[in-house]
């Protein structure tokens, strides 16, 4: 009715209670459930969330409040999480209202430069239509920036998101990500990324004892268990690996696993003499570890990123 009393406003806010029902609390949980080490990222996320959490309850009390900017940069070796990380992120914005559907759209520069005039406006403006109200993962990001090309379109994309960080930061956060090095090179010469990128988190490699977990972890998923010859031996695997060139953190640990499944099952398909039980089917031995070319010192020619 007109002229009713507007109700008046709340005087105070349990944030904890806010952390509890907004499902922020769980899903920082899983994340540290599903993802070993990695504690500078955790933590960094959980500042944001308690940064989201307070700008929300002071807009409740009818405080002035500022919503952030919360575009960033991720920097770290491939298989540090990146990829993973940022969709957790898009799950914690929509959660405490920052954008509106919280998914997460991934390109490289493939998906947004175009091969000829009038091209890459289009292609980029659709993959920004399409990540709107979540993240964009752009992997990779220095590609996008080609100055000894004088006929690459790159520079027009990199304009166009520019645009769009500024005018749509209420409901599209953009993450940048790659190497260290090259990152720091590209914000260098497009200064315009560097002033909008509020939030720069490193990716640490794992250390051997995590590779380890890590590797456990995935053959848990898969239920297949480790002898005690094959956890020495994957323990050896992993010392080894890291002094070779193209490792790839848990991404190689993953490949070595499945490698290691490729063998058991040949070894199973080879010798088996009679009906398999569920233990045979699902036991990982020394050797199919160290069938590995990693012992010999060799790489998979084929595959540059991880070893056989």
């Amino acid at each position: 009715m007109d002229g009713d009393i507007p109700a008046p406003l709340p005087t105070t806010v349990d944030l904890r209670a806010e952390y509890e029902s907004s499902g922020v609390k769980e899903l920082l949980d899983d994340l540290d459930h599903e993802m070993i080490g990695l504690k500078p990222v955790k933590q960094r996320l959980r500042e944001t969330a308690a940064l989201l959490l307070v700008e929300r309850a002071r807009k409740s009390l009818g405080l002035t409040h500022h919503t952030p900017t919360l575009h960033m940069s991720f920097t770290g070796n491939p298989g540090t999480g990146k990829t993973t990380v940022a969709l957790k992120m898009a799950g914690l914005l929509k959660r405490l209202g920052y954008v509106r559907k919280g998914h997460l759209v991934s390109v490289t520069r493939d998906d947004l430069v175009g091969q000829y005039i009038g091209h890459t406006a289009p292609k980029t403006r659709e993959v920004l239509k399409k990540a709107m109200g979540g993240v964009l993962f752009i992997d990779e990001a220095y590609y996008l920036y080609r100055p000894d090309n004088e006929r690459d379109y790159g520079q027009e994309a990199i304009e166009i998101l520019l645009q769009i960080m500024e005018n749509n930061r209420d409901d599209l956060v953009v993450i940048l990500a790659g190497y260290a090095d090259r990152m720091d090179k590209f914000f260098e010469s497009n200064p315009g990324f560097r002033s909008r990128i509020a939030h720069h988190i490193d990716f640490p490699d794992y250390q051997n004892e995590e590779l380890h977990r890590i590797a456990a972890h995935m053959l848990t998923e898969q239920n297949y268990v480790l002898t005690e010859g094959a956890r020495a031996a994957m323990d050896d695997y992993i010392a080894l690996r890291r002094g070779q060139p193209h490792f790839a953190n848990a991404r190689s640990i993953r490949n070595a696993l499945d490698r290691a499944r490729l063998r058991q099952a040949n070894r199973l398909f080879s010798s088996a003499a009679g009906p398999l039980d569920a233990t045979a089917l699902s036991t990982i031995e020394e050797e199919d570890i160290r069938a590995s070319r990693v012992f010999s010192g060799g790489l998979d020619s084929g595959r540059k990123e991880d070893a056989a």
